[in-house]
């Protein structure tokens, strides 16, 4: 048999290999496994693709979830408040928690601190998100090189 495989059997006559080989099967398996073990971990490592999302005037409101609370201190050493990346102070936060939950029943709080601001006045923070009815909150730490 020209090109094919052939073996002789008992009777001494020639027949085709009909079995499958799995070695081959396993072979390409295992290197498609090492692939998607070593592609897997930089694809998850790479931060997304930064865009600047156009704006619309039919934008839905109640989609925004999360609250950034930022706790920073000024020149003269007073501890400054930030909603959201603007300057507010705790009675405006005060408002604008329940304004929020209102159109967004899990809303998640997200705070960030100076290094130097005292753990008093983040505690202060913690408890007043947690008073206005905010169950998920967060500290916003940076990893360590």
């Amino acid at each position: 048999m020209a090109g094919g495989a052939s073996y002789q059997d008992d009777e001494g006559g020639q027949g085709a290999i009909t079995d499958i080989n799995v070695t081959p099967l396993v072979d390409v398996t295992l290197v498609l496994l090492i692939i998607f073990m070593v592609t897997a971990p930089m694809i998850v490592n790479n931060p997304s693709i930064k865009v600047e999302l156009p704006k619309a005037a039919t934008g839905d409101e109640t989609l925004k979830s999360t609250l950034a609370l930022t706790l920073s201190r000024d020149a003269s050493g007073a501890v400054g408040i930030y909603a959201n990346g603007e300057k507010t102070d705790e009675e405006h936060v005060k408002q604008l928690i329940p304004d929020m939950l209102a159109k967004n029943k899990d809303l998640q709080a997200i705070i960030a601190a100076d290094r130097g601001i005292s753990y008093g006045d983040v505690v202060h923070i913690v408890d007043l998100v947690k008073s206005l009815g905010v169950h998920k909150f967060a500290l916003n730490t940076d990893p360590t090189p």
